[in-house]
């Protein structure tokens, strides 16, 4: 019998087995490092502390959850079915939380209404901020993690290693922290880069994987039979002067063209922040108005909001354009996402609105200064747009009126001025590893044998970029939105490296899949279930004494069901919603 095949009693005793290399050193060594204290993040470390070994979380900011913590409230969770093991646990301790009376602050829980909220379900996945973050820090502190806050890689030269097997990491502030075991789960795979794992960032090609939606776009997105999601929906000049190109272009508008169908681009799908307002006014902060406000940058909005002209091939397009802030039906009603305690999960909404579309592109590969420098610009573009669309009397009275309504809560984000501290990374890079999903993947025309979790979700990506048409109209590309019929297997062997780059590290969030699977699989619930996976792999690599390519999958597998992993949905969507 071999050792992973004794999984998990003997894993304590087996891990103590393991040769106490570095014990002469003044540098502590644990059995797994995790960087990156995202929600893929902190369930990997729960995990490996629960299989008993001693684990490092190093989280770069100050909070844990990443984005799940970081405002994204209202869970993008496709299947329910397809989400098991901590990450179920997760979404049961939300249930728990707000079975209290004393959670419902603002709201009785009864008043309580969502779409997508079933009171049934054993879990629940809407939520506030503060209650995620709350959750995994206990979740940590049971699981007894050590955690260190605060602390960045050293990009130059933060990764040591030994043939492909990383040693240890270094911070900026030179502090070292040695590993046996390492997973990267920040959402911009630092350690995976500096490790010299192959990495892609951006679109491939139709043609590279045989991806009919990857690559550029902009003849399907005009193709539609009418105008969806964040296209425009009528026609606007790009120009400073309108109908002058010698007067250059209003910001936000690259003087490009549409460019070739198919091919592959560095672009990259947007980011923006998703805020957490209320329309509760004692709980409600004022708009902030940012410091280099500059009402100038948001002429494209104007522009689109005031526009009455047709685009050529949606002649018969909707009349009302959805509000930038609040979202299509929030003229009239609170925000289309609502959270407990009256507050919202507001996302990017419509063809000009939080994105700051072509303003990340330098982010997957930037240094920590290109990366803050970018994380402002974002807070200042979005944070303007809110005071804009507010504030500027030639907004549309119905615009501004329905924004007095909203703003920042106050309990949310307190040592933030009530601004969220994650900034929402949908994508950066992608590791090229052992395996790489694909398309048909989602599509169920192939599958994987090897099978560490589900996703569910739409394969979705936002807009990557802005062109002008030969109409001499701005338009937006890179919008995808196809729905997954059935849950699909997520390969280990995307989780992993090939064998000769790198022996000893698992990336659960920057996973080996392209721009199109990614859509799909960048979901919170599936970062969590990857890391549980992945956690699970290290610890059987270190009793085995093996690299992370070589453990037994069947062992694995058997592992990850035991601690109630989902691997397989045999029900469609439709008989979930019944259910």
């Amino acid at each position: 019998m071999t050792p992973t095949q004794l999984f998990p009693r003997f894993y304590a005793a087996l891990l103590a087995l393991l040769p106490a290399a570095g014990a002469a050193e003044s540098t502590p060594r644990y059995d797994v490092i995790v960087y990156g204290g995202t929600s893929g993040g902190v369930v990997a470390a729960v995990q490996a502390a629960r299989l008993k070994a001693s684990v490092l979380l190093i989280e770069p900011g100050q909070h844990l959850g990443g984005l799940t913590s970081g405002g994204l409230g209202a869970t993008d969770f496709g299947h329910p079915d397809s989400i098991g093991g901590i990450s179920r646990e997760f979404y049961r301790r939300v249930k728990q939380y707000y079975a209290n009376p004393a959670a419902w602050k603002y709201e009785k829980p009864g008043d309580y209404r969502s779409h997508r909220h079933d009171p049934a379900a054993d879990v629940m996945f809407h939520f506030e901020p503060h209650v995620a973050e709350k959750i995994y820090r206990e979740m940590v502190r049971e699981a007894g993690v050590t955690v260190v806050f605060g602390e960045r890689l050293e990009l130059k030269r933060g990764v040591e290693k030994v043939g492909p097997e990383i040693r240890s990491l270094t911070m900026e502030s030179g502090r070292r922290f040695a590993g046996r075991m390492f997973i990267d789960a920040t959402y911009e795979g630092d350690v995976m880069a500096k490790a010299g794992v192959t990495y892609t960032v951006g679109r491939e090609s139709s043609a590279t994987y045989g991806e009919p939606k990857n690559g550029n776009q902009w003849r399907h997105m005009r193709e539609r039979p009418r105008p969806v999601g964040h296209d425009f929906f009528r026609a606007v000049d790009p120009y400073v002067r309108p109908g002058d190109p010698s007067s250059g272009t209003i910001f936000g508008v690259p003087a490009a063209g549409a460019g070739i169908e198919g091919a592959a681009d560095h672009s990259v799908q947007a980011y923006c922040f998703r805020l957490c307002l209320t329309d509760v006014p004692e709980n409600r902060a004022p708009w902030p108005k940012p410091a280099d406000y500059d009402p100038a940058r948001y002429e494209l909005l104007l522009r689109y909001l005031t526009s009455r002209k047709p685009l050529p091939e949606w002649p018969s397009a909707p009349e009302e354009i959805e509000h930038p802030v609040l979202g299509r039906s929030l003229l009239a009603v609170p925000p289309v996402v609502i959270m407990p305690n009256r507050k919202s999960d507001s996302n990017t909404k419509g063809a000009v609105s939080f994105n700051l579309i072509g303003g990340n592109y330098d982010y997957p590969d930037g240094d920590h200064a290109t990366r803050e420098r970018i994380f402002r610009e974002h807070v200042s573009w979005q944070q303007g747009l809110c005071w804009f669309v507010a504030n500027d009397p030639r907004v549309p009275a119905d615009y501004r009126e329905a924004m007095k309504a909203w703003g920042p809560a106050r309990d949310e984000f307190p040592d933030t001025g009530h601004w969220p501290h994650q900034l929402y990374i949908r994508e950066a890079r992608r590791m090229v590893g052992a395996f790489v999903m694909r398309q048909q993947v989602c599509e169920g025309t192939e599958s994987v044998p090897d099978p560490v979790g589900c996703g569910s979700y739409t394969m979705d990506s936002h807009n990557v970029r802005r062109y002008i048409d030969e109409h001499g109209f701005v338009r937006n590309e890179g919008t995808l939105g196809m729905p997954v019929k059935t849950p699909y297997g997520i390969s280990y062997r995307s989780l992993i490296p090939k064998k000769e780059q790198c022996t000893n590290l698992l990336v659960p969030v920057c996973i080996s899949a392209s721009h199109v699977v990614y859509g799909s699989m960048r979901m919170e619930p599936v970062f969590m279930v990857l890391g549980q996976s992945a956690a699970t792999a290290a610890v059987q690599a270190l009793a085995a004494r093996t690299a992370v390519q070589d453990i037994p999958y069947p062992a694995l597998r058997d592992a990850l069901r035991r601690d109630g992993q989902v691997l397989a949905v045999t029900t469609s969507k439709t008989e979930a919603r019944k259910r």
